[in-house]
Parts: structure tokens; sequence; C-alpha cells
């Protein structure tokens, strides 16, 4: 065989290799879903879940996959005012399982297997949420932990407790935890979970550990799992490491329903507004591909209640113009899309905007996403983002942060695409503009345009 041969063997080996490790990605594309924290907090019952699900459903075909169950589903009472009264339920092995008394079909250790199985056959997939660590009480109790030879005791870090959830202690980073997170996700596996979000382990405090140990222990169940990884903001310098395990990672705090917020506390990041992620989301551009995500957290419209996971029920306190401009920044910044909306009071202007192909489409198919640094004067309140899409299709988002209207123009060069004459269309309102020169720009308070650019 001639070196040319060998050479160029050698090169279809390791791009077969390439394309099959791209084939093998849990989460090509950013996950899209729904989530019950926006809505239900603690609080989603088995009826409640499967009605959203069944609604989550009919939007399918427009990509939203994921129906999560958020934080609580295995305790008896969430309203419990202390650790001791909300009732964690914990099976034999030191692992959570869902409250029966709020999940039926959980019964005789059927866990959430028959809801997963219903799921799967709307044609979703189906998440969890738990909060990083080993229950307290499985400590306490000293039990046993499955397929091994470790007790509870064992695998727990005392010392390492969530600062803002009481009902776990860390895991140790040694083989009786690795045990731990073995058996948790041979449990979940065994359900058939397609989503596990994992709370307060990527910032505040960072686990490498545990993420590692959770990574490790899905590898080991043979099912394609997303790993999520909360809260945020996960800091920049742990990028390369965290997209070794995850495929989402939270770049902010929870974002709720507000422009801005006045916080108590200086230091406190908690709650983040659609303004603040225009500031969160330009560190990560280019981290957003190979089946790994930077996750600007979930989209809380429509109606958030009866028991949203921060305040009191209400109706989004976001504009449509917000709502719309929240979209677009996650869409082309290729952020996962999770609804937070109570989806059985899904109301026409929501839908509308959640079933919009075209933005769809621009988060989950375009490349080479990335802010504009440098923008002409009068822009100071203007953000701009580009991407590129199929056959040459530019993409450019314009969004105004001012609290008043703007009319502005530019020429198409100054907001980093070819020089020259251009046509446009708005992805939005399906209006075309003319080739021209120059992009005119008007926009409302907190508005924004998405073009598609010829």
């Amino acid at each position: 065989m001639t070196h040319w041969l060998r050479s160029a063997l050698l090169l279809s080996i390791l791009l077969a290799a390439a394309a099959a490790a791209g084939a093998r990605e849990v989460a090509p594309t950013p996950p899209m879903g729904w989530n019950s924290w926006d809505a239900y907090g603690l609080t989603i019952d088995e009826a409640d879940f499967k009605a959203n699900a069944t609604e989550l459903a009919k939007l399918h075909a427009y990509g939203w996959t994921y129906a999560v169950i958020d934080e609580g589903w295995y305790m008896g009472n969430p309203f419990g005012d202390s650790l001791r009264h909300r009732y964690y339920a914990v099976d034999a092995h030191g692992l959570l399982v869902p409250s029966t008394k709020r999940f039926p079909s959980s019964a005789d250790g059927r866990g959430f297997k028959a809801i997963a199985d219903w799921v799967h056959a709307q044609g979703l997939k189906f998440g969890i949420h738990i909060v990083r660590g080993i229950p307290k009480q499985a400590v306490e109790a000293n039990l046993p932990i499955a397929g091994s030879d470790f007790h509870a005791q064992d695998a727990a870090d005392t010392a390492n407790t969530c600062p803002w959830d009481d009902g776990d202690y860390g895991v140790r980073d040694d083989a009786a935890g690795q045990a731990y997170y073995d058996s948790m996700l041979a449990r979940y596996a065994h359900w058939g979970v397609d989503f596990l979000k994992v709370d307060c382990i990527a910032d505040h405090p960072y686990r490498i550990s545990e993420i590692r140990q959770i990574a490790t222990a899905i590898k080991k169940t043979g099912r394609p799992i997303v790993l999520s990884l909360s809260p945020g903001p996960t800091q920049l310098s742990h990028a390369a490491e965290i997209r070794r395990y995850g495929q989402m990672w939270r770049i902010s705090n929870d974002v709720w329903d507000g422009w801005t917020f006045a916080r108590e506390r200086p230091n406190d990041d908690f709650p983040m507004g659609v303004r603040n992620i225009f500031d969160r989301l330009p560190p990560w551009a280019g981290q957003a591909r190979d089946g790994r995500w930077p996750d600007a957290d979930m989209l809380p419209f429509g109606v958030l209640a009866p028991h949203p996971g921060w305040g009191e029920p209400r109706h989004s306190r976001l504009t449509l113009d917000e709502e719309r401009t929240q979209l677009t920044l996650l869409a082309i910044a290729r952020s996962p899309l999770i609804l937070g909306a109570n989806l059985t009071k899904l109301d026409d202007a929501t839908r509308a905007l959640i079933t919009n192909k075209e933005i769809i489409a621009v988060d989950q198919r375009s490349h080479g996403n990335h802010p504009l640094e440098h923008l002409p004067t009068g822009f100071e309140q203007v953000r701009v983002w580009v991407a590129s899409g199929k056959a040459g299709e530019r993409y450019l988002a314009v969004s105004n942060l001012d609290d008043k209207p703007l009319s502005l123009q530019a020429t198409w060069q100054q907001l980093g695409l070819a020089s020259g004459r251009h046509a446009a269309r708005e992805l939005w309102s399906g209006h075309r503009l003319q080739a021209s020169g120059r992009l005119p720009i008007r926009l409302p308070a907190h508005g924004c345009a998405l073009y598609s650019v010829e």
C-alpha cells in the first residue's frame, strides 16, 4: 500500500469515527421542552404533569420534546415548613422515590416507570430534577447502597451541603460515592428517564467531582440521558471541563418574568431579568456546538400558576415585545429552549411565539453565532447577534435595550455582514425588505427584530 493510500485510508477512518461520535451525541441540537418549576414550583402532581405533557405533545411538531418534573417530586408535603415536615420518600437503598400521594402510579416500587412509558407513548421524552447529593435521612439510617458493599455513611460528605437546600449531604469523591450515583442512575435508566437536571452543582458551589460521578454513572447505564447542570452562573473558567460531562449548563442564575429586578442585596444576582441575559451570553459565544449548550434558563411565558417557584400566581409580567426579545436572543445564541408556562392555560399570543418554525430553526440549525462587539455611534442601547444558516443564508438579530422606541439605520457591513445591497425578511412579522445598502431599524422599547438576509 502506498503512503498516499495509507493516508487516505487513515483519513477515512478518522472521518467515519468522527461521524459516528456525532451520531451518538445525546443532544445534537439544543434541547427543547417544558419544565414544571415556573408554574408549579415544588407542587406538581401526576394529574397536572400529564395534563401539561398532553399539551406539550401538541407542540412536538415544532421541536418541543422534553417533559420535565422539577424539584420536589419525592416530597409528601411540599408546603412543609421544615425538612422533617416535607416527608421525603426514600427507598430501602437510600434513593429518592416519587411520593405515592402525588404520583399514585409510582406505588409498589414502580417509581416513574409508568409515567415515563406514558410520556414516551405521546412521542415525548421524560425528565426529572434532583439536587445533587444523598438524602440526609438515608445517611442517618445508614441504608445500604444497591449493587455494592457500601452504606450511605460511606458515601456521604457531611461537611458539604447545598447552601439553599437542606435535604441532602454531598457525595464523596471515592468508590462509595460513585457506587451511590451508579445505583441512582441505574434506577433512573430503568424508569426510562431521558433528561436529568441536577441542581446545586454548576455554581455556588461548583462540584466538579459530583458532575464527573453523575456523568460516569449515566455512561454506565448505556441509556442516552441529557445531563443539565444548574444553577448559574457557571464560570467561564470551567468551560472546558464542564463541556466534557454535561450537555447543558446554566450561564445565569434563575431568570424570571421581568426586564430587570431591584435586588435587596447588591451582590445577589437572583432573580435575573431578560436584560441581564444580554450580558451573560456573549462570553459563551462559540461554546454552543457539538452537542454542548450554554443554557440561558427557562422561558417564563404565559400563566405562571398555580404555585410558581418564585412569587405569587400570575400571568407573566413580561410584555409581548419582551417575550419575543428573550426568545430571539436564546435562539440566536443557540440556548436550550425550555418553556415555563402552565401549558393547560396557554394563551394565543404565547402559542404564536413558541410555534414560529423559522425562529426555532435559528436555534436548532444555525452556526457561527456571535454578538457584534463594535457598533456604530447611536447604537449604545442596541445589541446585535449574527449567525449563518443553510446555503449562505445569514441571520441578524437586533434588540433594543432602551426603555423607549428607537429609529436608526446602518449599513450591512456595520452590522457584521458583507457590504453591498441585500434583501431581507423579518422572521417574526414576515415583512420583506427590498435590496438596499442600509437597514432601517425601528423597534419598540425592549423590542427586537430577527432578519434572514439574502
